[in-house]
């Protein structure tokens, strides 16, 4: 018999059935989503109820992230807000305007901030440093030949004490940027109209989607640090919204323009599940809570989508 996909442990609905577009969890039993009408939304997972609603702005918010005490929000039309936790909300702290539009996410690593910047740069923000000290990594004569076109998705990862930054452009180019040189040590075409990708520097494989059916597999040849495609995984439906791969390494999910969530082995990347539970319009976002959370006493995935539904499930933990 068919192995049925499993049900979210819990469904919460946004409120005047405004979509989410984009989550993060804080200390694993408060979970943050911001809106396509540029709202954060806060839940106490402890309860499932929704605590505090701020507004932003007035555009998307694509990507959230929190450190300890600090939220970092970015808008579609460029602003990055950092907001400290103060009393029972937030206040805003400073501001960056990133001169970028477009649907590419921030990531935070460790305490640097990857951010597009402008057309097709990407620029890095320190957390730690007093004076807000920020860099640029921008594409030279060689690196422009074809035209890149504007960054689409970035994902920053740590190999060998070293900070990296692997970023795709509109051109199907997926170019490496050293960060300690700041400058690119590679520059691979692959395919254009890519919208996510990940990578996991342990086991050395990545995966890229877009707007097609297929996954696209890599790996680095870690000397040069050159990338190396590894094949292609095609799923149903063409459109791959986000990919997220667990700290665990266990599984990869991947959020569809079809609204499917589907679930692989990072091992053998076998599938594994198809969820349905979101029954129209795209899945925006995934997160994973980095520990247990108290109520269901595991590790929660958040899954926003279109329908103006946040479902939450415990999946092969």
């Amino acid at each position: 018999m068919a192995v049925l996909p499993p049900d979210p442990v819990y469904v919460l609905r946004c409120p005047d059935k405004v979509s989410p577009n984009s989550l993060c969890f804080h200390q694993n039993d408060r979970l943050l989503a911001g809106t396509l009408k540029g709202n954060i939304l806060l839940w106490d997972l402890q309860t499932n109820r929704s605590s505090l609603r701020f507004s932003v702005g007035s555009e998307p918010i694509i990507s959230l992230h929190h450190t300890h005490d600090l939220l970092i929000s970015q808008e579609k039309y460029g602003t990055v807000a950092f907001w400290c936790m103060e009393n029972a909300g937030y206040t805003r702290h400073r501001t960056l305007n990133t001169q970028h539009i477009g649907f590419c996410r921030s990531v935070l690593l460790d305490n640097l901030l990857f951010y597009p910047s402008g057309e097709d740069s990407i620029g890095i923000f320190h957390l730690n440093d007093p004076n807000g000290f920020s860099q640029t990594l921008v594409p030279t004569k060689d690196t422009q030949s074809p035209k890149l076109g504007m960054v689409v998705c970035l994902k920053a990862f740590k190999f060998a004490a070293k900070y990296y930054v692997l970023a795709g452009y509109e051109s199907g180019h997926f170019i490496t940027w050293d960060i300690d040189l700041g400058e690119a040590v590679d520059v691979h075409a692959m395919r254009e109209n890519s919208m996510a990708l990940d990578y996991d520097p342990c086991t050395n494989r990545g995966i890229i989607g877009g707007s097609s059916e297929n996954l696209t597999v890599f790996s680095y040849q870690r000397e040069m640090m050159k990338l190396q495609p590894c094949g292609d995984m095609s799923v149903k439906n063409p459109g791959i919204n986000c990919i997220r791969i667990r700290s665990d390494l266990k599984i990869l999910s991947t959020g569809g323009l079809d609204g499917r969530i589907r679930i692989f082995s990072w091992k053998s990347l076998r599938p594994l599940a198809v969820l349905t539970e979101h029954k129209t319009g795209a899945i925006m976002d995934i997160s994973y809570s980095t520990d247990k959370v108290t109520i269901w006493k595991s590790p929660i995935m958040a899954v926003a989508g279109m329908d103006s539904v946040i479902s939450l499930w415990d999946l092969y933990n």
